[in-house]
């Protein structure tokens, strides 16, 4: 690492950020063409120790191209493929009923045209979702505590399926675009497809092999772990603290929000699939996944989590353009609702990791800032 650094006007932005209080503890790692920077700040709690690069954070959904690794190994493997239906492994799938009007009454259904696929789980278009639009769905999603959120579900995986398998789905599957659940129900499977806890099949097929020894479905060390922070009402809410739920083993080992990390971590996992996916997975596979993966009208469903620009590949977006200076087609990684991100731009030879304690508050709230700052460097 070059004793000046590149990155300093990203540094200086993120500790504007502590010292003003909008962030409490961060932590950021940057692969520029080659060389590599990991800075931290502010503090592991609200008044606590400082946060050092090895903090742990939780990823909430960037955990999910974990997910698009992990599925893929295994598709290499030949243990199951993306046109298997899923109710090989998910019996409570194998007739699915979908809503006759998005808004419609929840016994108002006709029977799903197609088989879920494990494909449709890779792709988010499997029609588990919750609408966001006060629909008897939506209500039922919420209620039912299955629905998209900054942590894993409450409840354990067999429980999980069952609530999912009494409500219809959203759309048919393969008809739209839908986020977050899917990657859920797909953890099940992966579980349930290789008789494995989860947590094993991740060690040995995506972190052990890189040497992830921070990443894991809780705190590997709860000394090192960060609060969680919401935004509301113009303060700062505890979502979990230091000692909370990410300290201890969950109930639902989940990809889709439940991973706990380092910066360095997670920038070591994108770097090895932006150099070719070795040792975790072939570079065609790697191909798929970062590559636009649906149709303009799988997307057309998908409001503010796709914004102008995003598509969506194997459980990760993928620029298709852009208007912000720092988009460029061909660019992949996702964000984390409770303050991460992570992307890799192929065409820059740039990979970069920003993981805070402080979660988005909506649309529009953000890491925006952060890749400003990262572009105006480079």
């Amino acid at each position: 690492m070059s004793h000046l650094s590149r990155f300093v006007t990203v540094w200086s932005a993120l500790q504007a950020r502590v010292e003003d209080g909008r962030v409490p503890g961060w932590a950021a790692a940057v692969r520029y063409r080659g060389e590599i920077e990991v800075r931290a700040g502010g503090c592991l709690t609200l008044g606590g120790a400082p946060a050092g690069p090895d903090a742990l954070f939780r990823l909430s959904s960037l955990s999910k191209p974990f997910a698009g690794a992990l599925t893929l190994a295994l598709v290499e493997d030949g243990v199951l493929r993306p046109d298997d239906p899923v109710a090989r492994w998910l019996p409570e799938l194998a007739a699915p009923r979908v809503l006759h009007t998005p808004r419609g009454p929840l016994d108002d259904t006709v029977a799903a045209s197609v088989p879920i696929t494990v494909g449709h789980l890779l792709s988010s278009t499997a029609g588990f979702g919750r609408p966001w639009d006060g629909s008897p769905l939506d209500r039922a999603v919420a209620a039912a505590g299955i629905g998209p959120g900054p942590e894993s579900p409450g409840v354990g995986p067999d429980e999980y399926l069952a609530r999912w398998a009494e409500l219809p789905l959203l759309a048919q599957p393969g008809e739209r675009w839908t986020y977050h659940c899917s990657t859920d129900v797909l953890s099940v499977l992966l579980a349930r497809a290789t008789d494995r806890p989860l947590r094993e099949l991740l060690a040995e097929r995506v972190t052990g092999p890189l040497g992830l020894r921070s990443t894991g479905f809780s705190a590997v060390d709860p000394s090192r772990l960060t609060a969680a922070y919401l935004p509301q009402d113009g303060r700062l809410r505890l979502l979990d603290a230091a000692d909370g739920r990410a300290a201890r083993a969950p109930r639902f080992e989940g990809l889709a929000a439940g991973l706990v990390s380092t910066a360095e971590d997670v920038l070591t996992f994108l770097c090895a699939l932006a150099d070719g996916g070795a040792p975790v997975l072939r570079q065609a596979s790697v191909a798929a996944m970062t590559s636009d993966s649906l149709t303009p009208a799988q997307r057309r469903g998908a409001g503010d989590f796709l914004p102008a620009g995003t598509s969506w590949g194997l459980q990760v977006g993928v620029d298709t353009g852009g208007r912000e200076p720092w988009q460029a087609a061909g660019r992949w990684g996702w964000d984390g609702g409770t303050g991460t991100t992570g992307w890799v731009d192929p065409h820059r030879d740039l990979v970069a990791v920003l993981l805070t304690t402080r979660g988005y508050g909506g649309p529009g709230d953000g890491t925006d800032w952060f890749w400003q700052a990262v572009h105006r460097c480079l």
